[in-house]
């Protein structure tokens, strides 16, 4: 964890941020796979690792903004828990160690709750995304289940946002650790991206390298020769010369701070040049959108000049035609580059997506569009030193959303669909890395994992 002081500087900037009441925060408990004593593995959650920074289950803090204090709920462990898992530190010590002074019973959490509730107090909460977490929710403060999201506190989301938005120096360095161990597995990846090896025996060993370096993965990953299937996890697929392989991964530091990296690579170690023509409009698209990043720039304005760009490029292989202006105006361009170019990262991979896109990635001054493609934009309000940001611009030939376009007529007057009919076996690809906004431009994050085409051909 960091220093005490840094999370006492947290908890009373959000008592300074929000005026009166009082702050829950839920940490999350052991989730069984299929009885009591065999867990998934515990993940913490987010935001009481922010402002409690203890990684145990079991836990429950309140930031209690009238009294001007921090309560710490838990429960010592007893003789039978250290028999089967070993001697636990006091919750005073550890409560210590992130600057809270007061402790109570977690069957104390009730009362005080309800004492709040008594004194006419506001009761401040996140939106709780597991099911465990809502029961108890709906039990401590006496909402129905189906209600809670009408009580959750808007102004504690804005607070918080606008806390764990821009990243200090030690949460830069959990990043770049996360990043030194991603690299390690990218290179083992490419060298092991040879036909007839399957799927599963990279990701295997991407797993394996993160697990040994004291991390977990961020988030499922991402591996396959169907790179068109955006989020695709299934891992069972052979190898085959001649295909593009799509990685997104990214290790998880032990503090929790995510990486979050794609490269697209042949197997067996050469382009096509087919696949060289539209591997390179990505590039220039990725690189130019970094360029662009510095303070003060709305990141929705990136991602057009990205959506441009790609048009451009794909109107020079006859893949598009038309006005390129009015063509990205329409939405054109979401037949190939149907997402959006990025997303926060920290101690989540798509960073506080828990509290609502719209609280995270808009402002009242930049509304998400509904528009196809744009719609599914993460982050387009003006960027800001501290922010930490992904640039993953992609190209995809979806066989499904081609005919259905077609079908539909769909942009006949900015593309080609005789032409695009020739790539409909390509699959996709999608170039990504991740991105601090510093005080006068941005920093790119971890040492560069190869992603020219000369640089990738010399690895695979």
């Amino acid at each position: 964890m960091f220093d005490a002081k840094i999370y006492t500087q947290r908890r009373n900037r959000l008592k300074r941020q929000l005026k009166s009441g009082i702050v829950l925060f839920l940490g999350n408990d052991d989730t069984p796979m299929n009885y009591p004593a065999n867990p998934y593995h515990f993940r913490q959650d987010s935001s009481f690792l922010y402002f409690f920074g203890l990684d145990s289950y079991g836990l429950a803090g309140i930031v209690d903004i009238d009294e001007r204090k921090d309560i710490l709920f838990g429960d010592d462990v007893t003789m039978e828990d250290i028999v089967w898992m070993g001697s636990q530190p006091l919750l005073k010590k550890r409560a210590a160690a992130v600057g809270v002074k007061e402790t109570a019973p977690f069957g104390q959490l009730e009362e005080t709750l309800k004492r709040v509730v008594q004194q006419g107090r506001k009761i401040h909460f996140l939106p709780p995304y597991r099911p465990e977490n809502k029961q108890k929710i709906s039990q401590l403060l006496g909402i129905r289940l189906d209600l809670i999201k009408d009580y959750v506190s808007k102004d504690l989301i804005k607070a918080v946002v606008e806390q764990r938005s821009i990243k200090i120096k030690e949460e830069i360095a959990e990043m770049e650790f996360a990043h030194a161990v991603t690299y390690d597995m990218y290179m083992n990846a490419l060298k092991m991206c040879k036909a007839g090896v399957y799927e599963r025996e990279i990701v295997g060993k991407m797993d394996g390298i993160a697990l040994s370096a004291g991390c977990q993965m961020a988030f499922p990953v991402i591996f396959s020769i169907n790179g068109q299937i955006l989020h695709n996890h299934y891992h069972g697929n052979k190898l085959k010369k001649g295909r593009l392989v799509v990685a997104d991964s990214g290790a998880e530091s032990p503090m929790h701070y995510a990486a979050d990296i794609t490269r697209t690579f042949p197997v067996n170690g050469k382009f096509t040049e087919k696949q060289k023509e539209i591997y390179s409009i990505v590039l220039e698209v990725q690189e130019t959108a970094i360029k662009a990043i510095k303070p003060g720039v709305k990141y929705r304005n990136i991602h057009l000049k990205a959506a441009k760009t790609t048009f451009i490029r794909l109107k020079e292989l006859g893949l598009m035609k038309g006005d390129v202006e009015e063509g990205v105006k329409a939405g054109a361009h979401a037949l190939f580059f149907p997402h959006g170019l990025g997303h926060h990262i920290g101690l989540d991979v798509h960073d506080m997506e828990d509290y609502g896109e719209d609280y995270v990635g808009y402002d009242a001054n930049t509304l998400r569009s509904d528009q196809f493609g744009l719609a599914y934009l993460r982050l387009a309000k003006k960027l800001q030193p501290g922010y930490v940001v992904t640039v993953e611009p992609g190209i995809y030939f979806i066989p499904d959303l081609i005919d259905k376009w077609i079908a539909e007529k769909k942009h006949k007057q900015y593309i080609n669909y005789k032409k695009v009919n020739e790539y409909r076996d390509f699959g996709g690809l999608r170039i990504e890395d991740d991105i601090v906004v510093t005080e006068k431009g941005h920093h790119v994050l971890g040492k560069g994992i190869p992603k020219t085409i000369d640089d990738v051909e010399q690895v695979t």
